[in-house]
């Protein structure tokens, strides 16, 4: 950093001094009647000789005095102290050329910034911050410091720091644009307290500690799990006002004192909007403010963000409630909060973006739109620049440069483009550097745009509202009554007042008449609608420049055929970055408009879709997320299992064992062991996750022949039938059991992962296909306790648990259920088997599980895990839905077709059963299979080929393995899987591709043990 010794402020840094030329050479008269080649050979063509030389400098950020000072050209380094000197006249960079208006010269009164090396754009006095609260923060490795009330770009600016990453696809410097959520570049990765991504640097504020870094376009999540909380609420409001600007402040303060339940939600840290940013009225906020606090029926929501507008006036809105606290964030508080509010009536007082122009280079740091610059220096106490260019269509810029002035900054020109002068390129790297309007060059760090403004109508869109383009400014503005929600878009605090009035009174509240700031005078010039300057001139023209979206993007698009705003927006992402083309939105219209040599008005705009602002994910999650989303469940009997050493695994929601080790047992030997048990002796195991439903009614037996593909209502009660469920594209969806409990009452079981979704279809069906049925459904999963007793003795077992329970094969047939007594506890025991063995379930309270199971244990029996469960289901060909089926598979592909009854009228995919596909021989079916090597373990998911040399690729596969295992029955490894035309493949050898190597394979029945079915009776 090079240091300018000013006689009377001292040292300072050379960014904040202009020069002069040489101290000994006179300043011409007359610089305006110089050629353009005198004028740059007194400027820069001079004799440079290397060693002291006497220099003329103004400090312009400081006394604004002009002084003489010697420079060693050889070190440039100043010798000596410095002198003062008479001022030269004022000094204009280039005289214009004869084919470019002049532009507009403005006074520039003096205000001394600050003298805070470590701050040396801010302003010694002004802006909203607390300048009692210094704040430290790093941004890319450098510590800076700034202010409480700072966002993170005023604090950056205020340091000196403009560019703050590059563009995501040409990776050009880019810098802070604007001052709001409609920033486009400044988006920076917060590192710390926890790192979030494609934050806008406009929004983030500053707290101490802050710890962020630019972003090249995209960011990067976070590696672990947010510790932070997020949470949801509801509310519920007679009229909802969105904005607390001067027109949200008006229509909220109509309804103080009317009864109306009001909410008033807004993004600033406090109310006043654009006024905070001008610095006028901003008495008549505070008074405002104090007004609606003393409502007690008036809400004000700061910080919060409304970022969608759905049917009926239900409104989204996010809250945060600590992000400014960084570290010091309270632990019980949520960090955001989405508020789902359902409003009778809302007013959108949602204010307006500045908007851009196209012209050559214009992404450059130091580019900003002019309101964000007032605002800066307004509400801030920050200067962006030191000298500046306004680029301007319209009046409003006039006071941005009479406030931009009065803060020390020099304006250089004003180039009003309703007098034909426009920039035509800008100059610099990693800032700023010059301006070019036609042949004349400016030299500044700062160039303030404004090509108009556009009222903020995302919300009004989403609410189905529809927008018109108005010619005189130039831009898309909401058409009242265009949405069937009540809902009203107003602009001014005029309108904010009779909105709000129109909507307390349609609701039978009487609304009051605030005094609101006078309106804006009328402009003294009609503004001009520019959307490309019309002057050729090299450098890309940008319109979107957080997509990097050029003039050259959208005319290659009208090219290739594009006709449609919404395809340009889709054939050069246009509008898709997380700014939503706040900026770019109308510019890209007006451009593709010009391209296609149509009128704006009859392209249109794209169309606004939520979310308006970006929203965290683990926002819109709130508190269902880890096993508040996902719960953890376990039986009643899970201590039990603990107890016993259960290895568990996840089914589902559901903490299931596994298998039980004894010491010295791998999973391979234990499983072994408990398969052997219940096929030798008699083994358990806990149950209780099937899905239970309660299904009952008067039409229950008929809603159950239509959901199942086999008869229910002929079963008798007291007796139990297994079914299937399908899609209705034929394709098997569930199974399980269909116990009769009585003519009218009937309880479903489900597979474990499955219950909530077969409730679900149900329920579907019930309330949008059947609604005539008389049915409940009800979900008794967690009522009742289940264990299965399963082996060659659970006949014995049973009989000595409920003597008084007759457990005889004649008298306790399979498929049949009984109320009983059973260790002393009230029981519902059905015999039914998942195992191929004599098998119980035996259903018990919750609350008494325990007793159960320690009493079937004393017996003797051995317990066993659901991975001996898959080995015994697979030895007899039980398939698993999810694990056997894919989707694709129907009934008569698992080989139960006689499941499928052929006497129904109808049920779900009956019709799909009939189609030609469904009945294709080469349809993948499931099968057996059976490992040369009876040693050799096939995983799952292995392809099955028909060669053991595969041909060239692609290889036609014939199916893949869906389950595979280790059976102490058979001694010898299995597997099942589905194989296209597989029942006729029987006795085929196929081969399984393990390790790289052919592993041959005997295609077999699915039904491996005890075929005829002997054993299941006893």
């Amino acid at each position: 950093m090079l240091l300018i010794p000013c006689p009377w402020c001292g040292p300072r840094d050379e960014a904040e001094f202009h020069y002069g030329g040489q101290a000994h050479l006179a300043y011409p008269p007359d610089p305006a009647a110089l050629t353009d080649e005198e004028w740059a050979r007194h400027l820069f063509f001079r004799d440079n000789p290397k060693g002291p030389f006497a220099e003329r400098w103004m400090h312009a950020a400081g006394c604004r005095r002009w002084f003489d000072a010697v420079r060693d050209t050889a070190t440039n380094r100043f010798a000596g102290g410095a002198s003062p000197a008479p001022a030269p006249a004022a000094v204009p960079e280039r005289p214009p050329g004869p084919s470019v208006p002049r532009a507009q010269a403005v006074p520039v009164p003096s205000l001394r910034p600050a003298r805070d090396p470590a701050q040396p754009f801010r302003l010694a006095e002004g802006g909203r911050i607390d300048r009692a609260t210094p704040l430290t923060f790093t941004f890319d490795g450098v510590t800076y410091t700034g202010y409480r009330g700072d966002t993170l770009a005023s604090a950056l600016l205020a340091g000196g720091v403009i560019a703050t990453g590059t563009g995501i696809r040409l990776g050009r410097p880019r810098g802070i644009f604007s001052a709001g959520v409609e920033e486009p570049n400044a988006v920076v990765q917060i590192e710390a307290p926890f790192p979030e991504p494609m934050l806008p640097a406009t929004t983030v504020e500053l707290y101490d500690g802050l710890v962020a870094t630019s972003l090249p376009g995209q960011g990067r999540l976070a590696t672990g799990p947010d510790p932070a909380r997020y949470d949801a609420v509801h509310a519920h409001c007679d009229l909802l006002v969105v904005g607390a600007g001067p027109t949200g402040l008006a229509a909220a303060a109509t309804a103080a004192g009317s009864g109306a339940r009001v909410i008033v939600a807004d993004d600033q840290p406090e109310p006043g909007g654009s006024l905070l940013g001008s610095g006028q009225h901003l008495e008549w906020v505070a008074e405002t403010e104090a007004l609606l606090a003393a409502e007690p029926g008036i809400r004000v929501l700061r910080r919060t963000t409304v970022f969608g507008h759905y049917d009926d006036n239900h409104v989204l809105a996010l809250e945060r409630r600590t992000n400014h606290l960084g570290a010091a964030a309270p632990a019980h508080v949520s960090r955001e909060r989405v508020h789902r509010v359902r409003a009778r009536r809302v007013v959108l007082a949602t204010g307006a973006h500045e908007r851009s122009l196209a012209f050559p280079d214009n992404d450059r740091p130091g580019v900003m739109l002019a309101g964000a610059a007032r605002a800066y220096v307004r509400r801030y106490g920050v200067v962006p620049g030191r000298r500046a260019v306004v680029f301007t269509t319209n009046d409003s810029t006039g006071a941005v440069a009479r406030d931009l002035a009065a803060a020390g900054v020099e304006i250089a020109a004003v180039a009003d483009a309703r007098d034909g002068v426009y920039v035509t390129g800008t100059e610099g790297t990693g800032r700023l550097t010059a301006v070019l309007l036609g042949d004349r060059r400016i030299a500044a760090d700062l160039l303030l745009v404004s090509g108009g403004w556009n009222p903020v109508g995302h919300l009004f869109g989403q609410a189905g509202g529809a927008v018109r383009y108005d010619e005189a400014r130039g831009t898309f503005v909401p058409v009242p009554g265009s949405t069937h929600q009540a809902v009203e878009f107003a602009a001014t605090p005029a309108e904010g007042v009779a909105a709000a009035a129109r909507a307390l009174a349609a609701e039978g509240f009487t609304p009051g008449r605030p005094g609101v700031p006078p309106a804006q005078p009328d402009p003294r010039r009609l503004p001009l609608t520019l959307f490309d300057v019309p002057v050729p001139a090299p450098g890309p023209r940008f319109v979107d420049l957080q997509r990097d979206v050029t003039v050259a993007d959208l005319r290659r698009a009208t090219g290739a055929g594009m006709r449609s705003v919404e395809h340009t927006k889709r054939y050069t992402t246009a509008g898709t970055a997380n700014d939503q083309g706040k900026t770019s939105g109308v510019l890209a219209s007006g451009v593709v408009a010009g391209l296609l040599g149509v009128e704006v008005s009859a392209l249109g705009t794209t169309t606004y879709r939520p979310p308006y602002a970006p929203v965290s994910f683990a926002a819109l999650a709130g508190r269902d997320r880890g096993a508040l989303h996902d719960p953890v469940r376990v039986t009643a009997l899970h201590g039990r299992h603990l107890a016993g050493g259960a290895v568990l695994e996840d089914v589902g929601q559901w903490k299931r064992p596994r298998y039980y080790p004894r010491p010295g047992e791998d999973m391979a030997a234990a499983v072994l062991r408990e398969c052997r048990a219940a096929r030798e002796d008699v083994a358990f195991m806990d149950a209780s996750t099937l899905g239970k439903i309660d299904v009952q009614g008067p039409d229950a037996a008929e809603f159950l022949d239509r959901m199942y593909t086999n008869l229910m209502s002929t079963l008798r009660p007291g007796m139990i039938r297994y079914g299937v469920m399908c899609r209705q594209d034929g394709m098997v969806f569930d199974d399980g059991t269909v116990i009769r409990l009585a003519e009218d009452r009937f309880l479903v079981t489900t597979t474990t992962g499955n219950a909530a979704a077969v409730l679900d279809w149900m329920e579907e069906w019930l309330q949008t296909e059947w609604p005539e049925l008389r049915v409940h459904c009800t979900s008794v999963t967690e009522q009742w306790a289940t264990v299965a007793l399963v082996g060659p003795r659970s006949r014995e077992v049973l009989g000595a648990l409920a003597p008084q329970l007759a457990v005889s094969k004649a008298e306790f047939p399979f498929m049949a259920w009984r109320d009983a007594v059973v260790a002393g506890l009230s029981a519902r025991v059905c015999r039914i088997s998942f195992s191929g063995e004599l098998a119980y379930e035996i259903n018990v309270s919750p609350w008494r599980a325990t007793v159960l199971w320690e009493a079937v244990r004393a017996t003797g029996a051995t317990p066993y895990g659901t991975e001996t469960m898959h080995v015994l289901r697979a030895e007899k060909g039980y398939p698993i839905v999810g694990q056997d089926t894919d989707g694709t598979v129907t009934p008569q592909d698992l080989g139960m077709g006689w499941v499928v009854s052929k006497k129904k009228r109808d049920f779900i995919g009956k019709r799909s059963h009939a189609r030609t596909d469904t009945a294709r021989p080469d349809r993948k079916q499931l099968v057996g299979l059976l490992p040369e090597d009876p040693g050799l373990l096939l995983p799952e998911g292995t392809h099955l080929v028909a060669e053991p040399v595969p041909p060239a690729p692609p290889v036609p596969a014939l199916g893949h393995v869906s389950s595979s295992y280790r059976s102490a029955a058979l001694g010898r490894t299995f597997a099942l899987a589905l194989v296209k035309g597989g029942r006729e493949r029987v006795g085929e050898r196929l081969y399984a591709p393990v390790d790289g190597r052919p592993v041959p394979v005997t295609v077999a029945s699915p039904v491996l043990y005890d075929p005829e079915g002997a054993r299941r009776d006893g």
